[in-house]
């Protein structure tokens, strides 16, 4: 996580502190440029908070959606709903402006709360996939054991750990451990900067832990859940007329491969924007840290669209979605019985 660039001192330098001995250098971006990037961001960072609010509330409010996958969901859309909120404003306003004006204790606090979402994030991703393969794969056992409280412990678990790996990293300065030196060297510690310096160790660590195991338990459990799918759907289908009771299983068996679907591809989306710069992010410090700063801030920001993105696959996917956000924006939820409103999963 890197400045967009790391200019050289010409004639007319500008500083993030002018009156600062050691401060860093600040570029000034001509208007034409920065007008449309705050448009930019600003414009991601409202979609992110209303799309995902939505999400929150019509899980929390409607009894109908709460069931264990969705409580999964609904962790989902908090941890998208605070990146909105806290993370993206101050990032919109280091990345434009090319400095950090809100202080160094802030900016730790900024950089594990970003970097704990973000394993948050993963990690309930992970725990979707397992749910999923539950449903699909073990339908009979699905209800005893991926249980509402079983679901609570998921989200504790994944809550947790991030915070702890996010703000234990950042405060203990364990991500520089090994390269203090590089690190104080460079202009990574200079008064207005805000990066996020990983040691190659550090680095290997935090990328195996925060985003390979966790891809890679959801690629091997959507692998099985695909499999198990077809052979259901071939069995449904040679069953159906001797089954008395083959419609509401063929009913419920296609409401639960549309939902795995629909995960799927939010998982699909986000492993999509975070693999380019996770493999940049581990290669860079054993090649010196010579990739580009722009591009790995490039590919970082891509990474926050997955919190835009993931409400705009529940409408395009989900039902409930779309009947819930009419019912939210009409104000019909603040009517008498409104949470017991059953919308449709499809």
């Amino acid at each position: 996580m890197m400045n967009f660039s790391q200019p050289t001192l010409a004639e007319d330098s500008y500083f993030c502190f002018e009156y600062v001995n050691g401060s860093c250098p600040k570029i000034i971006y001509p208007t034409a440029i920065r007008i449309p990037l705050y448009i930019f961001f600003t414009t991601i960072i409202v979609m992110t908070l209303c799309g995902n609010f939505i999400v929150i509330v019509s899980i929390a409010h409607f009894k109908h959606l709460q069931t264990p996958t969705n409580y999964l969901i609904l962790s989902l859309a908090v941890t998208d709903f605070l990146l909105g909120g806290c993370v993206l404003p101050p990032y919109m306003v280091r990345i434009i402006e090319t400095c950090w004006y809100f202080g160094e204790v802030f900016c730790k606090v900024h950089m594990s709360t970003d970097l704990m979402l973000y394993i948050t994030s993963m990690l309930t991703l992970a725990f979707i996939s397992i749910d999923r393969y539950y449903a699909v794969c073990h339908p009979l056992h699905y209800r005893n054991r991926i249980t509402s409280y079983a679901t609570v412990i998921m989200i504790l678990f994944s809550w947790s750990v991030s915070a702890s790996v996010g703000f234990g990293m950042v405060f203990l300065e364990l991500n520089i451990l090994g390269s203090e030196n590089h690190y104080y060297e460079n202009e990574d510690a200079c008064v207005g900067s805000c990066v996020l310096f990983h040691a190659e160790r550090a680095c290997s660590v935090s990328s195996i832990l925060s985003f390979y195991i966790p891809g890679f338990i959801m690629l091997v459990m959507y692998q099985k859940i695909f499999h198990a799918a077809q052979k259901q759907a071939r069995s449904i289908h040679s069953t159906a007329c001797n089954n008395v009771h083959s419609e509401n299983s063929t009913s419920s068996s296609h409401n639960e491969r549309k939902a795995t679907k629909t995960l799927a591809i939010v998982m699909g989306v986000f492993l999509s924007f975070s693999a380019p710069f996770f493999m940049c992010n581990i290669i860079n410090p054993l090649i010196n840290y010579s990739i580009p700063p722009m591009l790995i801030e490039t590919l970082f920001c891509i990474t926050y669209l997955n919190s835009t993105c993931n409400p705009i696959i529940y409408a395009f996917y989900y039902s409930w979605f779309r009947k819930a956000f009419k019912m939210i924006i009409f104000g019909k939820i603040f009517e008498a019985h409104s949470s017991t409103a059953k919308l449709s999963t499809d």
